[in-house]
């Protein structure tokens, strides 16, 4: 009898509850509210992630906030306070609703090159150097690519901080991606 109440989990011992790990994706209109709205979360120690929302769900914005979905009462009132308002709240669930990876990363020889929605950042592996950055359209990208290139990534200027676009947001979170790969 007990095999038989093993083999169906019902040995009356309980399992352990797995954490919750349900997600929810908070989409905005603009890209100047994803920038706030995690600036702010952060800063309020709360766990986000910046990711590209699914096709069918951007509204204007290539981005949006990743939560847990234990947090969302919170922080929607954490935003609301501050005058941040997300036009949508999904929770993710199945494979058609996941968000997309922001960062893509290649290895070309000695080079690592980082890549954060249409941003790339491409360090020497071996001195840590910054020798490229490419991509975007805004107009502080050829700014940013002067106060990058030929610095050390680990001593470089943040592109989040110093640039004010869409395009130095994404350089930034591909620069912090960079660096944290060159530092391991």
């Amino acid at each position: 009898m007990k095999a038989l109440l093993r083999r169906f989990g019902l040995t009356g011992k309980r399992r352990p509850k797995k954490p919750d790990t349900a997600k929810v994706l908070l989409i905005f209109a603009h890209t100047g509210d994803v920038i706030r709205a995690e600036s702010l979360l952060k800063s309020s120690a709360k766990p986000v992630r910046a990711v590209g929302p699914p096709a069918q769900f951007r509204k204007g914005c290539d981005l949006a906030l990743e939560i847990p979905a234990v947090e969302q009462p919170e922080i929607l009132e954490i935003l609301r306070v501050a005058k941040i308002h997300p036009v949508d709240v999904i929770t993710t669930g199945g494979a058609e609703l996941k968000p997309t990876e922001l960062f893509q990363i290649r290895h070309f020889g000695n080079y690592l090159m980082v890549r954060a929605a249409n941003m790339k950042i491409t360090v020497d592996k071996d001195s840590g150097i910054i020798v490229n950055v490419s991509g975007g359209g805004c107009p502080d990208v050829p700014y940013l690519a002067k106060i990058l290139i030929g610095k050390p990534v680990d001593t470089a200027p943040d592109p989040m901080v110093a640039g004010r676009t869409l395009c130095g947001y994404t350089l930034g979170l591909a620069f912090r991606e960079a660096k944290r790969l060159c530092s391991q």
